[in-house]
């Protein structure tokens, strides 16, 4: 069995990306904001649809900055989760933050149709904080995307646009039947603040929202699944591997080196996230890391209103 872990022809070449494709040639998934009704919770809708060479195993893995539900009805996967090795196919899973990268392969075409949480709205919704599940993933259909309502839609024979719409019916069903608050906003918030400068001083942001430092960090801590610190470490880590993966705006770059103290710093930072140097991470296609980082990217562009809603991204294939 062929496997594109450290082969970029492989995936460059052979490689029929349905969704979309970056400048550099990478796959990109079919992803947007839901419909208004569903923002308060849901922060990202995510369809990738991949036909691989047959005979493929592709071998990558993510790191995830939301909760997510995803549904693979195609393919076999595999995961080195917190609980030990998994094993799925053909099923819904729910995917818990990651406080490192998670090695993730697949082996045949790639069909996945998922949705990030808004943080804080996985314990609106089910009363959990994001901690239980951190670095896990759980084979739970929350939003029963294998029931008989849309297994016709979740196939082949329709469009990862299609993939999303269908998703957004099953949320806006559950939602209705839960009838949820909405997410904690100081928790929404804290999100968009990382997306603007994870260097941001706790302390302050804290005071700005009139609570304590240590409520600061339990709030962080239930919607996040770890201590805001090392939220705000994770996001300069992500921002950093979407350039070196090509999916961000080049105008950035200066500044995501800039938020390290220097190369050293920068070295061993994100080596604690990625398990490798920014220089061996780079000599190895990542495509299913790079389809996470480009649709972050995205929502991070557009929740900072540096990006119109549906523009052109400045990595995109024209």
């Amino acid at each position: 069995m062929a496997s594109t872990g450290g082969d970029a022809e492989i995936w460059r070449k052979g490689m029929a990306p349905v969704s979309g494709t970056s400048s550099a040639g990478a796959p990109l998934s079919e992803n947007r904001q839901p419909a208004e009704d569903l923002r308060p919770w849901v922060a990202r809708l995510v369809a990738a649809k991949i036909h691989l060479p047959p005979g493929t195993k592709m071998e990558c893995g993510m790191c995830n900055d939301l909760v997510y539900v995803r549904a693979i009805f195609n393919a076999k996967w595999s995961a080195e989760t917190l609980d030990g090795h998994g094993e799925y196919e053909r099923e819904a899973l729910l995917f818990g933050q990651h406080s490192k990268f998670m090695p993730l392969t697949c082996e045949g075409d790639i069909m996945s149709a998922g949705f990030g949480l808004r943080a804080g709205a996985f314990h609106a919704l089910f009363g959990r904080s994001a901690h239980d599940i951190v670095d896990r993933i759980e084979q739970n259909d929350l939003f029963g995307l294998m029931g008989p309502d849309f297994r016709d839609t979740l196939t082949d024979q329709h469009t990862p646009e299609e993939w999303n719409l269908a998703m957004e019916e099953a949320i806006r069903r559950v939602i209705a039947k839960l009838d949820p608050e909405p997410p904690n906003k100081i928790s929404t918030d804290f999100e968009v603040a990382a997306f603007a400068d994870p260097s941001l001083v706790l302390a302050d942001f804290a005071e700005e929202y009139g609570i304590s430092l240590r409520k600061l960090e339990r709030l962080v801590k239930r919607d996040f699944g770890m201590p805001p610190k090392k939220v705000l470490r994770r996001a300069r880590a992500l921002d950093f591997a979407a350039q070196l993966c090509g999916v961000a705006d080049d105008e950035e770059e200066e500044e995501m080196i800039l938020r390290y103290f220097d190369q050293s710093h920068m070295i061993r930072e994100f080596a604690k996230f990625f398990g490798f140097t920014p220089r061996e991470f780079r000599s190895v296609p990542r495509p299913l890391l790079t389809i996470t980082l480009e649709q972050r990217q995205a929502r991070r562009l557009e929740e900072l209103e540096r990006l119109p809603e549906g523009a052109q991204r400045p990595w995109q294939a024209d």
